[in-house]
């Protein structure tokens, strides 16, 4: 393992990583193949999803697109949720739907306990350890430093910029406000365009946040971060291999002839 990762250390461009934590692996994925090494040594693979030309250079349909496609490893039968997961996944997402038909308090607070929920049982189990060791493990191939990391001797962060985390913070503010504004009566397809509508809004504001370089625009990243503290633990060395494997998986894919 440590001569590969060297070898991927030397590339002048290695492709643009992501990933994702569960409680017994992690996975990593590009943006044409995944891989999740599981605690137990196991390691599945697949391949991504591709969207339509079309679709990458229509605004909002574009941000919708892509949130899909990072989740597809959850929701495919061949991908690393258990269809009782899969299952409780499609309810969280679901259950929004219906809050449009509450008051707008009780839409607000039913919808924090929902989320709450949600985020305390992703991150069960050692999930906050293995969510930090996939943001290691990303942070050592962008900085080429994947053979050192195999071996301890090095250690990049354990926070991200692009984490899924920085998302779920702006989201929200976008909901609400969004909510707020809507001129329509509250009906299952209402709330499911405002569901969707923020959703987009707030892909557009995270696109142009990963695009600029203005000290102004990472400012929309700092109370994500700062949740990445509550979020992530430090990883063990073992913890921090297993997100390596998966980036080895992924990368041996993506510069194969």
């Amino acid at each position: 393992m440590d001569s590969v990762l060297a070898s991927f250390d030397g590339q002048q461009a290695l492709p643009r990583l992501g990933g994702m934590a569960r409680p017994d692996g992690v996975a990593i994925v590009s943006e044409r193949f995944w891989a999740f090494a599981g605690i137990d040594g196991t390691l599945r693979e697949g391949r991504m999803p591709s969207p339509r030309e079309r679709l990458r250079k229509v605004p909002l349909l574009r941000g919708l697109a892509r949130l899909g496609l990072s989740l597809s490893p959850l929701f495919r039968r061949d991908g690393v949720a258990k269809p009782r997961e899969r299952l409780l996944l499609v309810v969280a997402v679901a259950a929004p739907l219906m809050f449009a038909f509450l008051p707008h308090r009780a839409s607000l607070i039913a919808g924090l306990a929902l989320t709450l929920a949600l985020v305390v049982w992703l991150l069960r189990g050692r999930t906050l350890a293995l969510h930090g060791a996939e943001h290691r493990a990303i942070a050592a191939a962008e900085e080429r430093r994947l053979a050192e990391t195999w071996r301890g001797a090095a250690q990049p962060t354990r926070f991200a910029a692009r984490c899924g985390t920085n998302f779920a913070v702006l989201v929200f503010p976008v909901a609400i406000a969004l909510q707020r504004i809507w001129p329509f009566a509250p009906t299952v397809y209402a709330s499911a365009a405002v569901v969707l509508l923020s959703l987009a809004l707030t892909m557009e504001l995270w696109l142009a946040v990963e695009a600029s370089s203005r000290r102004l625009a990472r400012a929309f990243l700092l109370p994500g971060l700062g949740l990445q503290r509550v979020t992530t633990r430090e990883p063990r060395l073992e913890e921090t291999r297993v997100a390596l494997r998966a980036v080895e998986s992924v990368l041996s894919r993506e510069l194969s002839p």
